[in-house]
């Protein structure tokens, strides 16, 4: 029930979100709406602008959302025709959050595009109500602010730097986000604002050698340019006047009103445009600016001034009076959707049955798609139907087609419709076979990835222990410069390591304050880490024995059975993500293997974790055997209850909620229907672990947030049925879980891909103010949306109401806690996700799982008070669609918080993208440690040495348990008094080099060597000599170590080997030669070399005849 989308869709719409299109929609689009749908009233357009002639038409949709999609499918129809959107700023009117640079980027190209004269062709310009209230600078100051680049260019880095950030450029060591730059070496790496990817320039003498595109997960390069266009970070331009003060800096509106220029309105900017609106944007107006009123005049009660005009936005009568001038009626009578097929038994007769009725009837009919889904289409439906069928070139050759007659149109939309009016029905790919695939921008991750280093980072030396990375730091040896790192032990003793060590320097993850440095010379460090050493070799030992028993007890082999199976996917509303097809396949494979499944999938929230859960809960219950769901609350047990009902309805499997709020009589109902069989599904919390619950056939364990429960309950529900399956779901798992997956213990997937132009939370850290919070609910409730305040402890709810009541009247306030009566608890939360209240105050019983549409706003008062993992959990409750969510974490007025637990709310701020939650649960297991990993504790080795050096020992521990060819445990000690580096003006930022040095000791194959050096010259450009020098020492290092040398030295003379096993066939080869002589074990080589690519091309040489006796062809 898939379809592969064209990857690059011939859409050209400027000023076009750069969200990621790929992944699960909006919840907006979770359901078949009976609205008009955005193509047909595209279709509509299509027609009023031709009817136009050369005159710009502004239409108005309804939302932001819709504005996109009516804008993306009129490109499609009418490809001719140049469309603008204009967005609006993606933060609310008058807030402290700003907008983001991405957003205002995108406003800077419509501009652009829109201050340019248009040809004698008319041009669509769409906008929602929010955009065309805004004011916004003249064309001229805007298109001065955009900065293009060729190759050929002449470019000065320091004045293109410096204009950069002039406009609004964020500089960084590192590109992921619209709106930074970084410094190389030879050139500089820039993301756009308005750009979907980040580009990199190489400059070589000044000039610009070439731009090329590049994933800035992977950071490789993609595709090359000759040119590229760079829009403004900022609306907030070259001022021609004083800037506002400091107060007024709070606010973009203020300082844009302050800025001394004359600002626009998009109507006078296009005064002959023609004005359409969708019906229910007046509605949308008024609710803007009642917005907009109400945040200006608390913002001026903020400032303690008097009730000031409006000087930024379109007030009512203005707005009214541009509209009158120029409004047209666009009729949109006769639009309607077409059926959704795919929720009928049999999708594709019915589709079939659709268009026959429709030809019938004397309309054209349309199959909508790309050219892959066409074919597919049609050879559906010739199964159904004996019509033949044409090809449409464009959308006015179907609109001209003969009446009765079927064609298809190479055009992508998602939604089919019926136009009464054109006689004319349009059926697309989606209509017939549900959701499609999206792969977006797959990129594989690891679960947990090498953390960076930083100045500063409590780091662990292998060989000294604990220390703080005070600096990284050039020196001279001999004439040659490269990099150490100044390491500081307790008592203030410091170490400088070479680039050679920076392999076995880890970094630890905690606070400086909260740990005890080593001392460099002692032998604490020494004994702790052969203890560590035995202690690792037996957990390893005890986790690849209960592995070999879950493979050795087996399971059922359960397989989809195809056309059930088949029809229950296809009911999925939502397109699945690559990381969900690859998640889904290896629960099947799993399921279908004979062997118990033991897999994590984890996932941030809302990435489409529980469509994993259904599909293998599909697989088991269509094959009769039954599927307990476990959930850490009663609340999101009723939640996952309605949606494995609703997906289960017209099958043959029944679905039950087992916990505290159901009846008893229900209750004995369920647990007879589980013992006798008769239930196949049940959803519920730990009361399915109680003892007089018993299963006849229970094939799957389903365990969701598993980091909510604890060891003792994990194995009582694993104990529920003998050779069980067993799925967990987390979006951060706890270290124990994550640990036992990153060594292959237990299976994972990662869900790693955001939902389609879900928009980051943005989240703010501030002390509270009544004033901020008042503001911040009364906007939410102002734009149509609900909101959540939180408290640590049931105690803080009654004055927190108490508060809320005082501050906020005019608005309702649910309540939900702990010591409330379940079924009143559940009620009241239920009841706020079905939309009713304006505000939810609760503890944090609301953090997992609970999904209500409407709620974009979250208040979390004393958030020093939550961890990290509540925290993110309690952030992703809103902004789940395409309204953007805020985020407010409020800590104690007037009270400095604690340094260790102000880093910790940092990292919410520092991992505010999508996806952040395994990142927060890596930061997370950096802080705790990872426990016993198969006991009870959750202080273990981890706390020791920290999460990298952790992973990387048990790794080889499990890997020698297993008998694999794990790799050697020894380094081989090379001196050869320059083994070189990367010069500073080849990788100027620090961190940059010092994570690269890291990176590079730290391979283990010559594969990954040889992809390091690719990348360090996609990166910045052709190595210097210094830095060919040092990854071929690497490539040495290695080769020695596979030769069985343990140390190496060279000098102006001579160099000297030295081997693990003396008299290995490796030894006796390279004894045979005649420059060498025998002394005390050692090898010694006559071989005079200077420092640098001579001696290690001469020692390189002679480890490579080692390695032909030791490894011969």
């Amino acid at each position: 029930m898939k379809r592969q989308k064209n990857l690059k869709p011939p859409i050209d719409v400027v000023g076009s979100s750069t969200l990621s299109e790929s992944g699960v929609p909006s919840e907006e689009h979770a359901k078949r709406s009976r609205r008009i749908p955005a193509a047909a009233i595209a279709a509509r357009l299509v027609q009023a602008v031709r009817d136009g002639g050369a005159d710009d038409m502004i239409f108005i949709a309804r939302s932001e959302n819709q504005a996109e999609e009516v804008s993306i499918s009129f490109k499609q129809f009418m490809p001719e025709t140049q469309v603008i959107l204009l967005p609006p700023w993606d933060c609310l009117p008058y807030d402290r959050i700003q907008p983001s640079r991405e957003s205002m980027g995108r406003r800077a190209t419509a501009l652009l595009a829109l201050a340019k004269a248009a040809n004698s062709r008319a041009r669509l310009v769409v906008m929602s109500p929010e955009a065309a209230l805004q004011r916004f600078l003249p064309g001229d100051a805007v298109a001065k602010a955009f900065t293009s680049l060729a190759t050929g260019d002449r470019v000065d880095v320091e004045a293109f730097c410096d204009r950069l950030q002039t406009y609004g450029y964020l500089m960084d060591d590192r590109v992921d986000e619209p709106g930074e730059f970084a410094l190389l070496g030879q050139g500089i790496e820039v993301f756009p604002s308005a750009a979907p990817h980040p580009y990199r320039i190489l400059i070589e003498r000044g000039v610009v050698d070439s731009i090329r595109s590049y994933n800035p997960v992977s950071q490789r390069t993609d595709e090359s340019f000759e040119n590229i266009m760079l829009a403004p970070s900022t609306e907030l331009l070259e001022c021609s006047s004083a800037p506002a003060g400091p107060k007024e800096a709070q606010c973009m509106e203020m300082q844009m009103v302050g800025a001394g220029y004359k600002l626009n309105t998009i109507f006078e900017l296009l005064p002959h445009a023609r004005i359409a609106v969708e019906p229910a944007v007046e509605e949308r107006f008024d609710a803007a600016i009642a917005l907009i009123n109400d945040a200006r005049r608390m913002r001026d009660r903020q400032q303690g001034r008097k009730p000031t005009s409006e000087r930024f936005y379109l007030d009512r009568p203005t707005l009214d009076k541009h509209l009158a001038k120029r409004r047209m009626k666009l009729d949109l009578q006769g639009l309607s959707p077409t059926p959704d097929f795919i929720v009928e038994v049999n999708p594709s007769k019915a589709m079939g049955n659709f268009i026959a009725e429709q030809i019938q009837g004397g309309r054209r009919v349309a199959l909508a798609g790309p050219a892959v889904d066409l074919d597919r289409m049609v050879k559906t439906l010739q199964r159904h139907l004996t019509l033949d069928v044409g090809h449409a070139e464009s959308w006015a050759s179907a609109l001209g087609a003969e009446p009765a007659t079927l064609a298809s149109l190479n055009v992508d939309i998602d939604d089919g419709f019926v136009d009464d009016k054109a006689a004319l029905a349009v059926v697309t790919a989606a209509d017939g076979f549900g959701t499609r695939l999206n792969p977006g921008d797959h990129e594989a991750r690891s679960l947990v990835q090498e953390p960076e280093l930083r100045i500063g980072d409590v780091v662990l030396h292998e060989d000294h222990g604990i220390a703080v990375l005070r600096d990284l730091e050039t020196v001279e040896v001999e004439g040659m410069v490269t990099d150490t790192v100044r390491l500081e032990y307790n008592g203030g003793a410091t170490l400088l390591a070479p680039v050679e060590e920076f392999g076995r320097i880890w970094r630890y993850g905690a606070d400086e304050e909260a740990v005890t440095l080593d001392r460099l010379k002692g032998d604490g460090w020494a004994k702790r880490r052969a203890q560590l050493d035995m202690e690792i070799a037996e957990a390893a030992e005890q986790l690849v024995r209960l592995a070999a028993e879950r493979d050795r007890t087996g399971a059922r082999a359960l397989k989809p059975p195809r056309i059930p199976y088949a029809r229950f996917a296809g009911r999925f509303p939502y397109p699945e993500t690559a990381d969900q097809a690859e998640a889904i396949a290896a629960v099947i494979d799993d399921l279908s293997s004979g062997k118990a499944m033991n897999r994590l999938i984890c996932g941030d929230v809302g990435f489409g974790k529980t469509e994993v859960a259904l599909r293998a809960a599909a697989v088991v219950a269509l094959n009769g055997c039954q599927v307990a769901v476990v959930a850490p609350t009663t609340v999101l047990a009723r939640q996952h209850y309605d949606t494995f009902s609703r997906r289960f309805e017209g099958t043959e499997v029944s679905v039950a909620l087992l916990s505290r709020v159901v009846s008893e009589g229900e209750s004995r109902k369920v647990k007879a229907g589980l013992a006798d069989g008769s239930l196949r599904v049940v959803v519920g919390t730990q009361a399915i672990a109680a003892k007089d619950v018993t299963f006849a056939d229970l094939g799957l364990l389903v365990i969701d947030e598993e980091h909510r429960f604890g060891v003792k309950l994990k194995q009582t529900l694993r104990g529920l049925g003998q050779k069980l399956h067993v799925l967990s779901m987390s979006a951060t798992p706890i270290p124990r879980t994550l640990a036992a997956a990153m060594v292959g213990v237990q299976e994972a997937s990662l869900l790693s891909t955001p939902p389609a132009r879900r928009r980051p939370v943005r989240t703010e850290l501030a002390p509270f103010d009544r004033a901020s919070v008042k503001t911040a609910l009364i906007r939410e409730h102002r734009r149509a949306g609900q909101s959540f305040c939180v408290v640590p402890r049931i105690e803080d709810i009654e004055p927190t109401l108490a508060e809320l009541r005082k501050l906020l009247p005019e608005l309702s306030v649910l309540v939900a806690h702990g010591d409330m009566n379940t079924a009143e608890m559940d009620d009241a939360i239920v009841n706020f996700g079905n939309g009713d209240g304006d505000i939810l105050l609760s503890t944090n019983i609301i953090e997992n799982g609970l999904d209500v549409p409407r709620a974009n706003t979250i208040v979390v008062f004393r958030a020093d008070r939550f961890g990290m993992a509540q925290l993110h959990q309690l952030r992703g409750r809103v902004g789940r669609g395409r309204v953007q969510g805020l985020a407010y974490l409020l800590t104690e007025a007037g009270k400095d918080i604690a340094p260790q637990t102000r880093s910790r709310l940092s990292t919410l701020l520092a991992f505010d993208r999508l996806g952040s939650g395994l990142a927060i649960s890596a930061r997370d297991l950096d802080l705790r440690g990872a426990g016993d990993l198969v006991g009870e504790e959750q202080a273990g080795h981890m706390k020791l040495i920290g999460l990298s050096l952790y992973q990387r020992l048990l790794a080889r521990a499990v890997d020698k348990v297993r008998g694999k060819n794990a790799t050697s445990t020894f380094e081989t000690e090379i001196e050869l008094q320059f083994s070189g580096t990367l010069p500073f003006d080849y990788v100027p930022e620090a961190v940059v080099r010092l994570n690269l040095y890291s990176r590079l000791q730290r391979f283990e194959t010559l594969a990954e060597i040889d992809a390091f050096a690719e990348e360090l010259e996609d990166r910045f450009g052709k190595p210097p000599p210094e830095a060919t020098m040092l990854i071929d020492f690497a490539r040495l290092k290695l080769a020695a170590v596979k030769a069985g040398i343990s140390k190496i030295g060279a000098g102006p003379v001579a160099i000297a080997i030295e081997f693990t096993t003396p008299g290995s066939k490796s030894y006796s080869r390279l004894a045979q030669r005649t420059d060498c002589v025998r002394r005390d074990g050692r090898l010694i080589f006559k071989l005079a070399t200077q420092p640098g690519p001579e001696r290690i091309a001469a020692v390189h040489g002679l480890v490579l005849d080692a390695l032909e006796s030791a490894h011969p062809a």
